[in-house]
């Protein structure tokens, strides 16, 4: 592992180099807690919950990035005590070399601190974690350079969990618009079918009426937006269709960059790109609508009466 005085990197590298870091050390904390059998859950508000877990991630991301690159704005899900106290060791110091033995495109070279926003959700699919479902839970580390999101970490801590060998537990992904995605083997989906993935815990009649305006020939319903990006990316359905105002910038902005630097696009239902700077309002208010491939035919299948409901953010 390198450290950040050895490695005169771009600055959008290291970023990506420390994220990657330290999405593992969060995965490693969050399946810790779920061993105490203690995850301190509280209920933010409908369908709404927080864990130990997912505030142990969020200080050790957070900590972790600001120590690194305190001048760079850091936003995360969960609301902290600033004043929290934060154990030594979930300060990781160690950039991945993985990521520094790529070039950096061109295009990030000159990009500097009041450029960058980092968009942390420490734990994507709490309820899923809290009922036993831990292939869902991702950890997303999003990086928006000028408002647009270019750099992403999903890392699964379960992911390989239900195996019954020993096969390493745990995978990171990462990608960089304009360099690639990594982690994975990419898969395309099946021609013969529409499969589309939406959300298992938060469906009404809009979300429902907009998936089925899609035509699918199956619909996956899982939680997490990392989650449903990671089923697009490994060729299990074909596009995330969310006709809610529930997703927040920190579930969209590392999928997104990961599935862009694939050759996907997420935005929101009106085809609409979705913006991630400062001082932008959390939620997406015009929806999450994700595709590797013919996104404007998602685009158009969403009936005008359900658009209307949602703006672009």
């Amino acid at each position: 592992m390198a450290t950040i005085s050895a490695f005169p990197t771009p600055l959008v590298m290291r970023l990506l180099a420390a994220s990657v870091s330290v999405s593992y050390k969060a995965g490693s904390i969050i399946r810790d807690i779920l061993k105490t059998g203690d995850l301190g859950i509280v209920e933010k508000g409908k369908n709404d919950l927080q864990t130990e877990a997912d505030r142990a991630a969020q200080r050790c991301i957070v900590a972790t990035l600001h120590r690194q690159f305190p001048k760079v704005a850091i936003f995360g899900e969960e609301s902290l005590d600033p004043n929290d106290n934060i154990p030594d060791d979930y300060i990781v110091r160690n950039l991945d070399e993985s990521v520094l033995s790529h070039p950096c495109p061109d295009g990030y070279k000159d990009v500097t601190d009041d450029q960058v926003v980092i968009w942390v959700d420490p734990l994507d699919g709490t309820a899923e974690f809290t009922q036993g479902l831990l292939d869902h839970v991702t950890v997303l580390i999003g990086i928006a350079v000028n408002g647009e999101a270019k750099g992403g970490v999903i890392y699964q801590p379960y992911y390989n969990y239900q195996l019954e060998s020993k096969a390493p537990l745990g995978r990171c992904i990462w990608g960089l618009v304009g360099l690639g995605a990594f982690g994975f083997v990419p898969v395309a989906p099946p021609t013969d079918k529409n499969i589309i993935t939406t959300t298992r815990s938060h469906s009404d009649w809009v979300v429902s009426e907009a998936v089925s305006a899609c035509e699918p020939s199956d619909v996956i319903k899982v939680g997490g937006a990392g989650h449903k990006v990671l089923l697009l990316l490994e060729g299990k359905a074909h596009a995330y269709v969310f006709a809610s105002k529930g997703c927040k910038k920190w579930d969209t902005c590392a999928p997104e960059a990961v599935l862009h630097a694939l050759g996907g696009r997420l935005t929101d239902l009106l085809g609409h790109q979705i913006l991630y700077h400062a001082k932008v309002q959390r939620k997406n208010a015009g929806g999450v609508l994700a595709t590797l491939s013919n996104h404007h035919w998602y685009v158009d299948k969403i009936p005008k009466e359900i658009k209307d409901h949602f703006v672009s953010g």
